[in-house]
């Protein structure tokens, strides 16, 4: 890493950019990022309510407080408070009636355009069917849908009535949604009949009718015939007037889920309130987004980047709806939408965004920004960017989880671009590093915690009356403080580096490595397609065992001098210590369904957990993957 800047913002950025205006009513204009984070975090009754007013939230019943109790967990945040997120969105604030707030493109359709007025018109019709079938504050509404203006309008539509919404991206297999609904029970079920990925037919009726006999609470299914048209959809809707509930601030307003590669997925509740507040927040002040924006992620039903994405118009911003293959025709498919819808934000994953260096593309575009979640953004990532896409344009890495439905590192208009660097922490997100000893620091590797409530922490899971399993999955390793299981480094400037997830840790000879820096340096080889690397403690070695395991590219064999080169690349770019004792072949890395490497089970194979144990095998976008690492097992022995 050169620590090359990349990107500064304009010298006018305070009065062109939302964050500047903010900070000018705020009368803190004067301030630089660093001290407007400092005291984001250090009076996060005085932030939030900032945020509160400056987006004028509407409440119904005003809130008594700003945070009643502020330990983690059990976090009170706008107590006495009503309010509803969808009203919040279908205001469109700054977007005239006629403009076009939704602009859906698929590969099993047509493209399609609603305006405000049409989807406001959409989600009251489908609000009045839902109400028609008995569908009241605390039912839960689902969606095997993906990424189509139907499935938004019907999250919309459930919000508005105090429902509660679960999605599913039709991709998922049978067991894995079973897995998540049969925790929460919806009582009406939304399924498209199948859906085209580039040129293939895939149709889900099937998985429908399982998923609707496996699950008894289903008092009504509604079909999308997305693949072969058809389907009742239409006959969802009602008309009485658009209303709203007004619930209160943590009413519960969807179910997202963890990966599920161990046992149950966890069901993640958030809440009206914490998500609306977190959303304007960074939509508007981290990425700039406002009116004359159209927000693009390449995202499915099934990620929690839908669910920020389509909360945009809150801001003001049209969102780019996106169903299909990315790659075909080729891997210019989506980058052909920025001209053609319009994006001015473009929002992606790392392995996106380095899959495209690696096929040599120059898209070229004019864009105001690029996001890059879902894995660390390796250097190599951001100079293609700069050097392929466009040297004006803002490329905002950043990190956080299903778990905030936010990133809570990633990038803010005031801050430069740094080559492999996450710019900052987000505004009221107090994130920190600890050592072992759970003491902060600053320059080392630690582990990534958050010390203060953020409104989008968890309402809970569900089913979880007394807390038990919540507190398990976040607040055990540290009492009190949030543990999110990444390695963090975080610069004395604020600046962040994630190299990988801390319960998948290397540590040869008590020095701990992240996985991320080694994927950089062996996947930058054009001989590998993919790659997964574990580490394996061993009696009387201090060292262990570091295994690395790769995916060779179309008619590459891994032969001896493929290994020396890999060991090679890895010790002049990294150190010794990276270099791999052994170098396997695999037909893949297994991933989850929302394509993230697996490997803690990898690691659990190989010392002997059976497969069946080591992960759910519905979690995994490709179980057999699995199985390669089981027969690698028996034959060592």
């Amino acid at each position: 890493m050169t620590g090359t800047v990349l990107w500064e913002p304009p010298a006018d950025v305070l009065q062109t950019s939302r964050i500047g205006r903010y900070m000018s009513w705020l009368g803190r204009a004067d301030d630089d990022y660093a001290a407007l984070w400092q005291w984001s975090v250090d009076d996060l009754p005085g932030f939030w309510q900032s945020i509160w007013d400056y987006f004028d939230v509407i409440s119904h019943d005003k809130p008594t407080a700003v945070l009643q109790k502020a330990e983690m967990p059990g976090a009170k945040w706008f107590p006495g408070a009503t309010l509803n997120y969808a009203e919040h969105v279908l205001r469109a604030a700054g977007l005239d009636e006629d403009e076009p707030v939704v602009i859906a493109y698929s590969q099993s359709r047509d493209r399609k355009q609603l305006t405000v007025r049409e989807l406001r018109e959409e989600v009251r019709q489908v609000r009045a069917g839902l109400k028609a079938r008995g569908v009241g504050p605390g039912d839960r509404v689902a969606a095997y849908a993906p990424n189509i203006p139907e499935t938004y309008v019907l999250m919309l539509a459930t919000a508005s009535l105090g429902a509660i919404f679960s999605s599913c991206a039709p991709e998922f297999g049978v067991r894995s949604v079973i897995d998540r609904w049969q925790q929460i029970e919806p009582k009406v079920l939304v399924a498209v009949d199948g859906y085209m990925y580039g040129d293939k037919a895939v149709d889900r009726r099937e998985e429908v009718a399982a998923i609707v006999a496996a699950l008894p609470s289903i008092e009504h299914l509604v079909t999308i015939g997305y693949l072969h048209g058809g389907g009742d959809f239409a006959e969802l809707h009602g008309d009485e007037p658009m209303a709203y509930a007004h619930v209160p601030f943590d009413h519960p307003l969807y179910v997202l889920y963890s990966s599920g590669t161990t046992g149950l997925p966890k069901p993640i509740v958030h809440g009206h309130g914490g998500i609306l507040l977190e959303h304007l927040k960074m939509l508007a002040l981290h990425h700039d987004l406002g009116p004359g924006d159209r927000f693009f992620w390449f995202t499915t039903t099934g990620w929690m980047m839908w669910n920020f994405l389509v909360s945009a118009p809150a801001v003001g911003a049209a969102i780019v709806l996106f169903d299909g293959n990315p790659g075909f025709p080729d891997m210019s498919a989506l980058w052909d939408l920025v001209d053609e819808a319009g994006i001015t934000y473009f929002g992606t994953s790392a392995p996106y965004i380095m899959a495209c260096r690696k096929a040599g593309l120059t898209p070229r575009k004019r864009l105001k920004g690029i996001g890059s979640t879902g894995a660390p953004l390796p250097p190599e990532g951001f100079d293609w960017v700069y050097e392929a896409v466009g040297s004006e344009l803002q490329l905002q890495s950043l990190s956080g989880g299903t778990d905030v439905c936010t990133g809570f590192v990633g990038a803010v208009p005031l801050l430069p671009v740094v080559e492999g660097k996450i710019a900052c922490r987000a505004l009221g997100a107090r994130v920190e590093a600890y050592d072992p000893a759970g003491k902060p620091v600053i320059g080392e590797l630690g582990e990534l915690v958050i010390t203060a409530p953020m409104p989008s922490m968890p309402v809970g899971f569900w089913n979880d009356p007394d807390g038990k399993r919540y507190r398990e999955a976040y607040f055990d390793y540290f009492p009190g403080v949030w543990r999110h299981g990444d390695w963090i480094t975080i610069g004395a400037d604020g600046s962040c580096v994630i190299t990988g997830r801390s319960d998948a840790t290397l540590n040869r000879g008590g020095v701990r490595l992240g996985t991320a820096e080694f994927y950089s340096v062996v996947e930058s080889l054009p001989e590998i397609a993919d790659s997964v690397v574990v580490h394996l403690e061993q009696d009387g070695n201090p060292n262990g065992e570091l295994l690395l395991f790769v995916v060779p590219a179309e008619g590459v064999t891994l032969d001896d001098a493929l290994r020396k080169r890999i060991g090679a690349e890895l010790r002049a770019a990294l150190s010794p210590r990276h270099v791999p004792d052994e170098i396997f072949a695999v037909r893949a890395v297994p991933r989850t369904l929302s394509s993230k490497k697996l490997e803690v089970p990898v690691k659990r194979i190989l010392t002997g957990t059976p497969v069946e144990s080591a992960a759910a095998a519905g979690a995994l976008a490709n179980p057999s993957s699995l199985l390669e690492f089981e027969k690698l097992f028996r034959a060592r022995g």
